[in-house]
C-alpha cells in the first residue's frame, strides 16, 4: 500500500517498507515453528489415537477458514494492527479494542512460554547453567535484533527457518532409511492417516482441539502491513501460503514418526509421550541426532519464534498506542531504523520479569495463551460479514458470509472446550479491557477508527 493510501485511515508512513512475499512467508512459518511437532508429538499422538498426520489435516482445513478472513479484511484495510485494526473498522472501535486487548495476551504471553520451554530444554543439555540465565540470554538476543530494524529481523528469520529445515530434512531422510530397514518393527502403512478400529467423530473433534492450536500464529503476518512492499494481496496471499506450508511439513514428519512406533495407539506414561520424539529421533539417528534435536526445540522456540512474537507483539502496541488506546509512548518510531522502539523495549521488559517469575511454569502458561487468540479470531469473523455484507453491500455470500461463518464456529468449538484455566484467565483479562473501555468513554478517549480521507489522524482527535 502507498503511503496516500495509508493516509486515507488517518495515518504517516512511519515504518519502513521493505518486507517481500517470501519475507512474510518465512516470518510466518518461523512464528508457526516447522519443527513444532517434534515437542508435542507424544501428546498429540495420545489424543488422536495413533492418527497424527490427520490430526493436522483436520487443523490445516480448519484453519483455512480463519485464514481466509485474515485476507479479505487486510485488503480491505491494509494497515497494522491485525484483527485490532480489522474488528474496529468492519465493526465498532469497542470491538477493535477489544480484539486487540484479547490477542495481546496472547502475544505478550507467548514469548514468555517460550523463553521459558527453551530455558527448560538447555538446561538439560547444558545443566550447569541456571534456567534464568539462558531466559535473560535470549531475552537480550531478540531485543537487539529486533532494534537494529525490520531488515535485520527478517534476515535472522530466514537463518532460523532454514536451520530449522536443514535439521528436519535429515530427520525426514534418517526416518525414511529406518522405515525401510524395518528399525523397531516399522513398515510402510497407511494407518497414520487412517485407522478404522479407532476412527470416531469423537475422535476428530478432540484432534481438532489440539490441531488448531498447533496453528496459532499465521495471524501475526498481518501485524506487518505497514512494513511490506507490493501492494494489500502482499498479506494475504503470504498468510495462506505459510499456513499450508507449514501443515505439509507437520504432516509429512508425523506421518514418518507415527510409522516408527508401530502397533501403538496411546504410549505408557506422560513422560514417554513427553520424550516420544526424543526417542525416535535416537532411534534412527543415535544419540548425537537426539541431541540436535532438542537443540533445534529449544533455539526454534525461545530465539526463532520468540524474535518475531517480539516483533508482532511491537506492532500491535504501536498501532493501538498511535490510536490513543494505550499510552502514547507505545507509539514511538526510532527515526533511523524505522521499528517501534520503546514497544520493542516493553514487550523485552515484561517477558524478562514473567520468564525469571515462572521458570518452568510450561503448564501454567500454556494454559493462558490460546484464550486471547481464539476470542480475537471470533471478532475477526464477525468484521468480515459487518464490513462486506452490511457496510460494503456486497453479495459474494460464499466468501463473506459461509466462510467466516464455518470459522467462527470451528474456533467457537475450540474455545468453549478450551482448559477451564485457560477460560478464567481469559475472561478476567477481558473483564479489565471492558473497564478500561468504560474509562476511555467516560473520559472522552475512545478513537475514531472509521476515518475519511482528509480527517485527522486517529490518536489526534477522539470522539466519545
Amino acid at each position: 500500500m502507498s503511503e496516500p493510501e495509508l493516509q486515507r485511515f488517518g495515518y504517516q508512513q512511519e515504518l519502513r517498507r521493505t518486507m517481500t512475499v517470501r519475507d512474510l512467508v518465512v516470518y510466518g512459518m518461523v512464528f508457526m515453528v516447522p519443527i513444532a511437532p517434534f515437542s508435542i508429538f507424544g501428546s498429540v499422538f495420545d489424543g488422536s489415537s495413533g492418527m497424527v498426520p490427520l490430526t493436522y489435516v483436520i487443523g490445516w482445513v480448519a484453519m483455512i477458514f480463519t485464514a481466509i478472513s485474515y485476507r479479505e479484511m487486510s485488503r480491505a484495510f491494509p494497515i497494522a494492527g491485525s484483527v485490532y485494526s480489522y474488528a474496529g473498522r468492519g465493526i465498532a472501535q469497542p470491538a477493535g479494542f477489544l480484539a486487540g486487548w484479547a490477542i495481546l495476551l496472547d502475544y505478550l504471553l507467548v514469548p514468555t512460554l517460550l523463553y521459558v520451554i527453551g530455558a527448560q530444554a538447555m538446561a538439560n543439555v547444558v545443566p550447569g547453567v541456571p534456567q534464568w540465565a539462558w531466559i535473560v540470554l535470549f531475552v537480550l538476543l531478540n531485543t537487539l535484533i529486533n532494534l537494529r530494524g525490520i531488515e535485520t529481523t527478517a534476515t535472522a528469520n530466514k537463518v532460523f527457518l532454514y536451520a530449522q529445515l536443514l535439521v528436519l530434512v535429515v530427520f525426514v531422510v534418517l526416518a525414511v532409511i529406518g522405515i525401510s530397514r524395518g528399525s523397531g518393527g516399522a513398515h510402510w502403512s497407511g494407518t497414520p492417516f487412517f485407522n478404522s478400529a479407532e476412527f470416531s467423530p469423537s475422535l476428530v473433534f478432540g484432534a481438532l482441539s489440539i490441531a488448531v492450536l498447533s496453528f496459532l500464529g499465521f495471524d501475526a503476518i498481518s501485524t506487518m502491513s505497514e512494513e511490506v512492499k507490493g501492494g494489500s494481496r502482499v498479506i494475504g496471499r503470504a498468510t495462506l501460503l505459510a499456513l499450508t506450508l507449514v501443515a505439509v511439513l507437520f504432516v509429512v514428519q508425523t506421518y514418518l514418526a507415527a510409522l516408527l512406533v508401530p502397533g501403538k495407539t496411546q504410549f505408557e506414561s506422560d513422560d514417554a509421550a513427553n520424550n516420544a520424539f526424543y526417542d525416535i529421533s535416537n532411534l534412527i539417528g543415535g544419540r548425537t541426532f537426539e541431541i540436535v534435536v532438542a537443540l533445534a526445540v529449544a533455539i526454534g522456540s525461545a530465539i526463532a519464534n520468540s524474535l518475531v512474537t517480539q516483533a508482532a507483539t511491537s506492532r500491535l502496541l504501536f498501532s493501538m498506542a498511535r490510536d490513543g488506546q494505550l499510552p502514547r509512548f507505545l507509539r514511538h518510531v526510532h527515526p533511523v531504523r524505522r521499528v517501534p522502539e520503546k514497544a520493542i523495549l516493553l514487550v523485552a521488559g515484561i517477558s524478562l520479569v514473567l520468564g525469571l517469575f515462572l521458570v518452568g511454569q510450561i503448564s501454567l502458561l500454556s494454559s493462558l495463551v490460546n484464550f486471547g487468540a481464539l476470542f480475537s479470531f471470533l471478532l475477526l469473523h464477525v468484521s468480515v460479514v459487518s464490513h462486506y455484507l452490511f457496510r460494503q453491500r456486497d453479495r459474494n455470500f460464499g466468501l463473506h458470509l459461509v466462510v467466516p461463518l464455518i470459522g467462527f464456529v470451528i474456533i467457537g468449538y475450540v474455545l468453549v472446550n478450551a482448559d477451564i484455566h485457560a477460560k478464567v484467565g481469559g475472561l478476567v483479562w477481558l473483564a479489565i479491557g471492558v473497564l478500561i473501555l468504560v474509562f476511555f468513554k467516560v473520559t472522552g478517549r475512545s478513537a475514531n477508527l472509521t476515518l475519511e480521507e482528509g480527517e485527522p489522524a486517529p490518536g489526534e482527535t477522539h470522539s466519545s
